[in-house]
């Protein structure tokens, strides 16, 4: 007889099908209860696009959940995400195309991806570009506008209207 503080006790089948609360791939922990392709959003690089892209490539239900990731499923899902053009991914889903030194079409992720939009932001102010004189302000760069908005990036501004002093 169970009693409600009690642990359920698992059979042995139970046991081995149990899921893995922290799946490690492409060195980042993803959790374990989300489906696979949630789960690969995680990844610094990979959106949902790409996620469910990986999916179909690497022959995966989407609605499996990333703890029931089997070794080999782990390396498969490393390759693509290293080499997705190998794999017959589309060139339009990559988020580095015509990258500026190479030329080639690229898939960066993790620090890289950081390291990579850093020089270009570091090219846009040495070339004094538009893109590189609204970095250097702290300003958008991309024709939001900024009469209500930004108003952290534009400094100090009154706002309202100031009562006299008497």
């Amino acid at each position: 007889m169970l009693f409600k503080g009690y642990p359920k006790v698992m059979h042995m089948a139970e046991q081995k099908d149990q899921i893995k609360h922290l799946v490690r791939v492409m060195n980042t922990d993803l959790i374990g209860s989300q489906h696979i392709n949630v789960a690969l959003t995680k990844i610094k690089g990979v959106g949902k696009t790409f996620a469910n892209a990986i999916c179909v490539v690497a022959d995966m239900p989407k609605n499996l959940k990333a703890g029931r990731l089997v070794e080999a499923q782990i390396q498969t899902i490393n390759s693509i995400v290293s080499n997705p053009l190998k794999f017959n991914i589309p060139s339009w889903m990559l988020n580095r195309r015509k990258d500026y030194e190479t030329g080639a079409d690229l898939h960066i992720t993790k620090s890289d991806l950081d390291f990579t939009q850093g020089n270009d932001i570091k090219r846009f102010k040495m070339i004094k570009c538009y893109r590189g004189f609204r970095h250097h302000l702290g300003l958008p760069c991309r024709g939001q506008r900024t009469k209500s908005n930004f108003r952290r990036n534009k400094g100090k501004t009154s706002l309202g209207v100031k009562r006299k002093s008497k």
